[in-house]
């Protein structure tokens, strides 16, 4: 099963990362270019975000792994999944924040780089507050699917928020139109991929006890 969450996760990483060069291709039509586009990786911004991504589906994947593996889970086993859910709730208030930051004032977006620290920080704690609060009665997977069914919604809401931005802001003559907003679609796309890594498990998992069934014992 651990090799199964495994691929999930190297998965999440490389459909990630196949998605950086068009999704700016996208954005920027018609004058964004392939080298801006491929030049995203390069920069170290990048990976440090990919990776926050990453180490979160992992923590998610944590307890289904268990789960499957018929192994006990403890109340403590649920913490790292309801952070890690409330931190994405958090990067969905940041790609709000700034989208809505961009649409409002034009050039001058990014100008208060603390407001959207601020409001991810505080959104991820009171996300966290209310995933565990909502887990004290709940069986660990139902916990595990409320907080991909939450996180599946936000990042549509987000989505709903940043793209519309977007499209304004392109239409705007200044430097670097659209630069947050799009920030902004990248975080709500990532997010909702982020939000389908356990049931891609659970698919995996079904498939191979169909292939490896469990001999009947008397």
């Amino acid at each position: 099963m651990k090799r199964w969450a495994v691929l999930v996760v190297v998965l999440y990483f490389f459909i990630l990362l196949a998605l950086t060069a068009p999704l700016f291709l996208v954005a920027f039509y018609p004058t964004g270019n392939a080298p801006d586009a491929l030049a995203i990786p390069m920069d170290w911004h990048y990976w440090p975000g990919l990776a926050v991504m990453v180490a979160g589906q992992v923590v998610m994947l944590m307890l289904p792994v268990r789960w499957v593996q018929q192994r006990p889970t403890s109340r403590r086993s649920v913490l790292w999944p309801v952070l890690a859910a409330g931190l994405m709730m958090g990067v969905l208030a940041v790609g709000v924040v700034i989208s809505v930051d961009e649409f409002l004032h034009r050039e001058h977006a990014g100008d208060h780089p603390a407001i959207p620290w601020v409001v991810g920080i505080s959104l991820w704690a009171v996300w966290s507050i209310v995933f565990y609060r909502t887990s004290r009665d709940a069986r660990p997977m139902d916990v595990i699917a409320q907080q991909c069914r939450y996180l599946l919604q936000g990042s549509i809401l987000e989505l709903l928020v940043a793209v519309p931005t977007h499209i304004v802001a392109r239409m705007r003559n200044y430097c670097c139109a659209g630069f947050y907003t799009f920030i902004g679609i990248a975080f709500g796309i990532s997010v909702m991929l982020f939000s389908f890594g356990p049931g891609v498990f659970f698919l995996f998992a079904a498939r191979w006890k169909k292939l490896h069934p469990q001999p009947h014992t008397n």
